[in-house]
């Protein structure tokens, strides 16, 4: 279960830090002190009862701890097998883009943790995309998983170099490449190439 600080509290509901403060002293707002400190923080399950008795939007928070995958295909039998191998009810949620753009678009409320750009969107707005969610100053972090089709075979040492989390190069076995992915969202596989 996740702790947040009381500013990451304010931060989810854009109130000041100060706010939070008081309603974790007045008792409204359960948690607990750092021994030894001033410093509160309150758990995730304390927070969303929180919101929900005061009527306050708590979706986002409840999206931020699934398991969040974003696919970045125009290939709607791998989307289709993603979606059935990750149902929601697993904690996992997988939404699906048909390009770059719209893949910028989800991520920017979406926060996936773990992105499949399928080159076959075109190796421009592929690369493009890699170059973009490898930003340090992004505002979240993603594990990037690649698939390289036809000419863009070429781009995998550059791939490589760059720390892409997984490559995979088309045609590739749908339960590998789902294996590889369900090992990654486990912590289990940080770096695999798969051939």
């Amino acid at each position: 279960m996740r702790v947040f600080t009381t500013g990451q509290v304010a931060k989810i509901c854009k109130v000041a830090p100060r706010t939070v403060s008081k309603w974790f002293d007045s008792g409204r707002l359960k948690g607990y002190r750092i021994p030894g400190s001033q410093d509160r923080r309150i758990p995730e399950d304390k927070l969303i009862a929180f919101l929900k008795a005061h009527g306050m939007p708590y979706e986002q928070l409840l999206l931020m701890s699934l398991q969040r995958i974003l696919l970045v295909s125009r290939d709607e039998i791998l989307a289709e097998s993603l979606v059935e191998r990750f149902p929601d009810s697993d904690g996992v949620i997988v939404k699906h883009a048909n390009s770059g753009f719209e893949a910028g678009l989800i991520c920017r409320d979406f926060h996936p943790q773990f992105v499949v750009v399928d080159f076959a969107i075109g190796q421009a707005d592929a690369r493009s995309l890699c170059t973009n969610l490898s930003r340090p100053d992004l505002a979240f972090e993603c594990q990037l998983l690649v698939i390289l089709r036809g000419s863009a075979k070429s781009l995998r040492p550059a791939l490589e170099k760059r720390g892409i989390n997984d490559i995979f190069t088309a045609p590739f076995d749908m339960e590998d490449f789902c294996a590889s992915l369900a090992a990654s969202m486990n912590g289990k596989n940080k770096m695999r190439k798969s051939a």
